[in-house]
C-alpha cells in the first residue's frame, strides 16, 4: 500500500478520530478518578491502575478501528464489508458528535476547578496565614503496645522514639519532636487530619508493639493525612534482639516512601543502634521520662535524683551508651542550675560523664548538644555553648532543642529579635511544647509586650487547658501593663476555691503585697511552701518573706528577727560559693533589711560586678533590679532612682503595676524622678 494512500485508508476507517475520542474520554476518567476516589477512601494504587488500563488500551482502540467496521449488522472485519455497504462517514460523524461532547465536559471541568474559590481560612484579631505544610513532613505518633505485660509501655515507647530519633538526622525532612507528639498516646481519639494540622505535617506514621517471650512483633503504618490514605504498611516478627535493626529498616523506608534524599553520614547514624543492651535502653527511657518532667522546683527536685540514679545504671550495664552519657551530664548540670547542689563537685559529675561521650563518639550532634547546655548551666559561657549548638545542628537538623537553646542564648544576650525567631523556629518543630510557649511569653514579658505574651497564654492553654500557672500569667497581664490586681484576685480566688492544694503553686508574694491588705499578705505567708522556692539556684526561705511582711506593716522587732533567720541560711551559701552572684544579691537585700548598710551595698554592687547587664540580660537585669531595692532599704534615694532608671532602659520585670504598688518602692514614692519613670511606663491610650 501506497503511503498516501494508507493514511487516506487510515481516516476513512476513522482511525484518528476513534484515537482522538478515545484519548479525551480516558483523560476525563483520570480526572473522575483522581477526584472521588479519595473521597470514597479509595487507596491511590487503584488510580494507578485505571491510568495503566487506559493507557493498555490505546493499541487496542487502534486496532480494532483498523480492522473492524460498526455496520447495521453489527462489527464486522473491514475486508468483509463491500465498499457499498459501508457506513464509515457516518460512523466518523457520530465520533465527532463524540469528542465534542466529551471536549465540552472536560473544559467544564477545567473551568470549574479554575473559578472555583479557595476555602477561606479561619482570621482572628491578629491571625495570619497558615504557613504552607512541606512534602516531606511526618510526624511519628506513639506506638500501641499490644503487650499482655503492660509494663513493657516502654518498649513500645522505646521503637516509637527511635524511629522518630533516626528520621530527625535526615535534613531532608521536617520531623515534629517528641514532647509534641507524645500528646496523641495510644487511648486519645485520633483525628489524623486534626493532628497533623496542628502539628504541620503531610504525613504520620502509627504503629503497635507486642512482645512475647523473647519475640517481638512490630507493625507500622504510613499514611497521608490530607487524605487519610494508607502509602505504607508492614509488619515484622523478629526475635527481640532485632528491635533496633527493624526501628531503622522503618526509618529508612518511610525515608525512600517521602522520597528524602539519605547522606553517607544520615544513613550511618540511622543504621548504628543506640546500645545493645535492652535493659540499658529500658532504664534510660525512664530516665528521660522524669527529667522530661522537671519544669517547676517541686517536681525537678524529687525526680532529677531518680533520673541520675537510673542512668547510673543504664551506662553500668552498657558503658558505651553515649545517649545515657550524655543526658546523664545534663541531669547532673541542671541539678547545678537550678541550685540543689550548686558545688563543683555536682559540675565535676558533669564533666566526667561528658568526657566518657566525647571518648565513644567525638563529632556526635548529641554529644554536642550536651556541651552546649554544660557550658550554658555551668558556667554561663554563652559563646562557647553557642559555638557547640552549630556543630550539633549540623548532624541533628531537626533538633528542637539547637533552637531553643540557641534562643535562650540570645535572650541571655539581649539579642531579643534572635532569640524571638529562634524560639519561633523550634516551635516549628514542637508545636505542641508547652515549655517553648511559656518561654516566648516570658521574653514578651521582660519586653514589655503584653499583647504579645497573652497571645502566647493563650497559645499555652490551648495545649494544656486550665494550667493553673498559666492562668494566673494571663491574669496578672492587666496589672503589669495597667495596674489593675482585679483579675489576679479574681483568678487566684478561683482557682484556690476549686483545688486549695494549688495555693502554694498559684499565689505569688510579690503581686500579693501589691493588694497592699494585711489579709493579702497574710494569705500569701500561709500559702508559701515551707521549704521555700528556688530562683536563680538559691532558696528563698519563708522567713525573708515573713520579713518583709513585718517591715512593710512597721513591725520592726519581727523584720530583724525574720531576716535574721534568713540570712543564717543564704550566709552559708556565700560563705562555700563567695562569687556565686545570686546567692550575693539575695544576702545584700537580707543585710538591707537587717540595716546592715555597709554589707548589704557591698554584696549588691558584687554580684553585678560579677554578672553586669552587658554579659547576662536576664540574670543582670534581675540583680541590677535587686541593686535598686537595696539602695532603697539603706536610705540611698538618688542612688535607688539612677538604678531603676538604668534597668528601664532594657527589658525588664520591673512593669508599671509593681512600681505603682509594690511596697519595695515605698521610701521613693513623691520624688519627682521617680514618678517620672513611672509615668512614662503608662501604656498608650486606646484608639
Amino acid at each position: 500500500m501506497k503511503r498516501h494512500s494508507f493514511f487516506a485508508e487510515l481516516r476513512r476507517r476513522n482511525v484518528y478520530k476513534a484515537a482522538v475520542a478515545y484519548a479525551v474520554f480516558s483523560w476525563l476518567l483520570i480526572q473522575f478518578a483522581t477526584q472521588v476516589f479519595p473521597f470514597f477512601e479509595i487507596p491511590n494504587w487503584a488510580v494507578r491502575l485505571v491510568i495503566f488500563l487506559l493507557v493498555l488500551g490505546t493499541p487496542f482502540v487502534v486496532f480494532f478501528a483498523w480492522a473492524f467496521e460498526i455496520t447495521p449488522e453489527g462489527i464486522k472485519r473491514t475486508e468483509a464489508v463491500p465498499p457499498e455497504e459501508s457506513i464509515t462517514h457516518r460512523t466518523g460523524r457520530k465520533l465527532m458528535v463524540a469528542i465534542s461532547v466529551v471536549v465540552a465536559l472536560a473544559l467544564g471541568i477545567q473551568a470549574f476547578h479554575l473559578a472555583r474559590p479557595l476555602p477561606p481560612r479561619e482570621t482572628g484579631k491578629s491571625a495570619q496565614a497558615e504557613p504552607a505544610v512541606p512534602e516531606k513532613s511526618i510526624a511519628v505518633l506513639p506506638f500501641e503496645n499490644l503487650s499482655d505485660e503492660k509494663g513493657s509501655n516502654y518498649l513500645a515507647d522505646g521503637v516509637q522514639d527511635e524511629v522518630l530519633t533516626n528520621l530527625a538526622h535526615i535534613a531532608d525532612l521536617k520531623v515534629i519532636s517528641r514532647t509534641s507528639v507524645m500528646q496523641y498516646r495510644v487511648g486519645t481519639p485520633r483525628n489524623l487530619r486534626e493532628i497533623a494540622r496542628q502539628l504541620g505535617v503531610a504525613y504520620v506514621l502509627e504503629g503497635a508493639v507486642r512482645c512475647v517471650g523473647k519475640q517481638v512483633r512490630i507493625s507500622a503504618q504510613l499514611i497521608d493525612a490530607r487524605t487519610d490514605l494508607h502509602q505504607w504498611a508492614e509488619q515484622y516478627d523478629r526475635p527481640l534482639d532485632d528491635v533496633f535493626a527493624i526501628q531503622s529498616e522503618i526509618a529508612k523506608t518511610i525515608a525512600d516512601r517521602l522520597q528524602a534524599k539519605l547522606s553517607p553520614s544520615e544513613k550511618a547514624a540511622i543504621e548504628k543502634p543506640p546500645t545493645s543492651d535492652l535493659a540499658a535502653f529500658d532504664l534510660f527511657l525512664r530516665a528521660r521520662e522524669l527529667y522530661a518532667d522537671t519544669s517547676d522546683q517541686i517536681r525537678a527536685r524529687e525526680k532529677l535524683p531518680q533520673a541520675v540514679a537510673l542512668l547510673n545504671q543504664a551506662v553500668t550495664r552498657d558503658p558505651q551508651f553515649v545517649l545515657a552519657w550524655c543526658l546523664l551530664a545534663r541531669v547532673h548540670g541542671d541539678t547545678y542550675w537550678q541550685g540543689f547542689d550548686h558545688t563543683s563537685a555536682r559540675l565535676d559529675l558533669a564533666t566526667a560523664a561528658l568526657q566518657s561521650a566525647l571518648r565513644l563518639q567525638p563529632g556526635g550532634g548529641e554529644v554536642h548538644l550536651a556541651l552546649a547546655a554544660y557550658h550554658y548551666h555551668g558556667f554561663r559561657d554563652y559563646e562557647r555553648a553557642r559555638s557547640e549548638l552549630a556543630i550539633a545542628r549540623s548532624s541533628l537538623p531537626n533538633s528542637t532543642e539547637v533552637y531553643e537553646y540557641t534562643g535562650y542564648i540570645d535572650r541571655r544576650q539581649g539579642r531579643w529579635a534572635e532569640a524571638t525567631r529562634n524560639l519561633q523556629r523550634a516551635l516549628e518543630l514542637d508545636p505542641r511544647n508547652f515549655g517553648i510557649v511559656q518561654q516566648l511569653a516570658l521574653a514578651y514579658e521582660v519586653q514589655h509586650r503584653y499583647a504579645d505574651q497573652a497571645q502566647m497564654c493563650d497559645r499555652a492553654l490551648s495545649i494544656v487547658p486550665n494550667d493553673p500557672y498559666t492562668q494566673m500569667t494571663r491574669a496578672q497581664i492587666p496589672f503589669e501593663e495597667r495596674a489593675d490586681i482585679k483579675p489576679f484576685q479574681t483568678m487566684l480566688a478561683t482557682l484556690i476555691a476549686k483545688d486549695p492544694k494549688l495555693a502554694p503553686d498559684v499565689d505569688d508574694p510579690d503581686h500579693a503585697l501589691c493588694e497592699r491588705t494585711p489579709e493579702a499578705a497574710a494569705r500569701a505567708l500561709k500559702n508559701y511552701p515551707r521549704d521555700g522556692v528556688g530562683i536563680n539556684g538559691v532558696n528563698y526561705p519563708l522567713a525573708y518573706w515573713e520579713g518583709v511582711v513585718a517591715r512593710c506593716q512597721g513591725d520592726e522587732t519581727k523584720a530583724q528577727a525574720s531576716f535574721a533567720a534568713a540570712r543564717k541560711e543564704v550566709e552559708d551559701v556565700v560563705r562555700k560559693q563567695p562569687d556565686f552572684a545570686a546567692a550575693l544579691s539575695f544576702l545584700g537585700m537580707i543585710d538591707a533589711g537587717l540595716g546592715r548598710k555597709d554589707e548589704a551595698l557591698r554584696e549588691g554592687r558584687r554580684a553585678c560586678e560579677l554578672l553586669p547587664i552587658s554579659t547576662d540580660s536576664i540574670d543582670g537585669v534581675a540583680f541590677a533590679a535587686n541593686l535598686a531595692l537595696i539602695y532603697a532599704w539603706s536610705g540611698e534615694r538618688d542612688l535607688a532612682i539612677e538604678q531603676i532608671a538604668a534597668v528601664e532602659r532594657v527589658p525588664n520585670y520591673l512593669n508599671y503595676g509593681v512600681l505603682m504598688f509594690h511596697p519595695y518602692w515605698d521610701p521613693l514614692r513623691g520624688d519627682p524622678r521617680f514618678e517620672k519613670i513611672v509615668a512614662s511606663l503608662v501604656p498608650n491610650p486606646v484608639r
